[in-house]
């Protein structure tokens, strides 16, 4: 009879049959379910992770682009341990309020672009995303333009799973779920830059933010939405002058600007704020992940004072029905607070500008060694690589060839975790790792990445 695997006194093989009976997960494969989980984590400091195996990994993704300060941080846990003993919970209804959420705000304010000075809170980003819509439209209603409905997304665009947030996505593998979803959601191509700029001769015209605004009417567009850098649809960076154009362009027909920060916020790129790169300020900018670096669930959408005090003005004596039993959790605002501290007293924002030079350098390298890699991008810490059949003129590989999954499941054997964005026919491959990675790591993680880029080649 074989001995059962067993680490630190637990039988692996029954982890994986309880997961397998018990656990439906996010996000995954569903024929995997049937065998059980790939993986199973015990353990996690700094940028590395392991496995019940033992076996350690570098996150070159930072689990889900949130763990932006690294695994494993004493400080977080003693904040929250004494958070939760001081106090494990309030509520924020009713206008009840409490210290923690109360400094978090302040600290907040001080950080975030122009006058986005006014937080509401939830669990997370596709939280934070409905409610900046939901807010867009409220404010509309309330002076009383209730036709301006429509929100505007970006194809490729990645705002959620809620049904608000899935409407906004413009990635349809997460639209095809359900059998039904939300009107007034319309979805034009991303970085069009002459376009917004008002050029009517380019073909693609009709399906810009601008065309579509000109064929709807602008008295039907509640807000525009998008990520300063498109994360899940490829690690797609805008042109120079993009966002200054659809803030210009917001402001020319009356509609409010959101920008999904849940991806670029709190340092990940080079900046604190995406949109800092390119010195826009929107209306409303939705936070989640990097905000507590995913120890504790928190989002949080910021508005304008302005568009505050106009909902106040306007709401009279109305009362405000929307609110999440998590909103302003003490315990996460805590963390928060810890947190961005830590961002800021280890300049982990300085870092990830130093190290886009490295990661920038290394895509460079692996340009020049496989000639599948191309079109290399990044700004901080969010970077991304192409795999093309034929990088001289463009060709996609054959979806059948499975070339960023396969390259990422060699990097996993060597140790590396990354993951791969097929979506729209691309195969890229992003790097974003724990914003505390020095200048050696990023460069073994593309010594990792071209030996994988290598066996994916003599597969083929």
């Amino acid at each position: 009879m074989v001995e059962s695997i067993t680490m630190n006194n637990v039988n692996i093989e029954r982890l994986k049959e309880i997961d397998k009976k018990h656990y439906f997960h996010p996000i995954s494969s569903v024929k995997q379910f049937k065998k059980g989980p790939s993986m199973i984590f015990t353990e996690a400091k700094g940028i590395h992770v392991k496995d019940v195996y033992g076996k350690e990994y570098i996150d070159g993704v930072s689990a889900l682009w949130n763990v932006n300060i690294g695994f494993g941080r004493e400080e977080l846990a003693e904040v929250a341990k004494q958070q939760i003993l001081k106090q494990s919970y309030a509520s924020s209804f009713y206008n009840f309020s409490h210290d923690a959420v109360i400094h978090l705000s302040e600290k907040l304010a001080s950080i975030t672009p122009g006058d986005l000075n006014v937080f509401f809170y939830t669990s997370g980003g596709s939280e934070s995303n409905d409610t900046a819509i939901k807010l867009a439209r409220h404010y509309w209603k309330l002076k009383g333009k209730e036709e301006k409905t429509k929100i505007v997304s970006f194809e490729g665009g990645y705002h959620g799973i809620t049904i608000g947030a899935t409407s906004a996505t413009g990635i349809q593998e997460y639209k095809d779920m359900t059998t039904s979803n939300p009107a007034n959601f319309l979805h034009a191509k991303p970085h069009l830059l002459n376009c917004e700029l008002g050029d009517k001769n380019d073909p693609n015209y009709g399906k810009s933010i601008r065309g579509i605004i000109e064929k709807e009417g602008a008295d039907t567009i509640a807000a525009i939405i998008l990520e300063p850098v498109l994360g899940v649809g490829g690690v797609r960076i805008p042109p120079a002058g993009y966002l200054k154009a659809l803030r210009d362009l917001c402001d020319e027909h009356g509609i409010l600007m959101i920008t999904d920060e849940v991806i670029c916020g709190f340092g990940r790129t080079g900046k604190m704020f995406g949109v800092e790169n390119w010195d826009v300020v929107p209306d409303m900018m939705s936070m989640a992940k990097g905000i507590t670096s995913g120890y504790v669930q928190l989002g949080a959408v910021a508005f304008k004072e302005s568009l505050r005090d106009e909902i106040i003005e306007l709401s009279g004596d109305n009362f405000f029905f929307h609110g999440f039993t998590y909103s302003g959790h003490p315990t996460a605002c805590a963390v928060a607070l810890k947190n961005i501290e830590i961002i800021e007293s280890e300049d982990l924002v300085g870092n990830a500008k130093r190290m886009e030079q490295v990661m920038m350098k290394g895509f460079q390298y692996l340009e020049e060694k496989h000639s599948i890699a191309a079109k290399s991008r990044g700004v901080g810490l969010m970077g991304g690589i192409e795999l093309l059949a034929d990088r001289d003129i463009g060709k996609e590989f054959d979806p059948s060839a499975n070339a960023a999954p396969t390259v990422v499941e060699e990097c996993l054997k060597r140790n590396v975790i990354l993951r791969a964005l097929t979506f729209g026919g691309r195969n890229v491959v992003p790097l974003a790792p724990p914003l505390i990675i020095n200048k050696r790591q990023v460069e073994t993680i593309i010594e990792v990445l071209s030996d994988s880029i290598t066996a994916f080649e003599k597969k083929r």
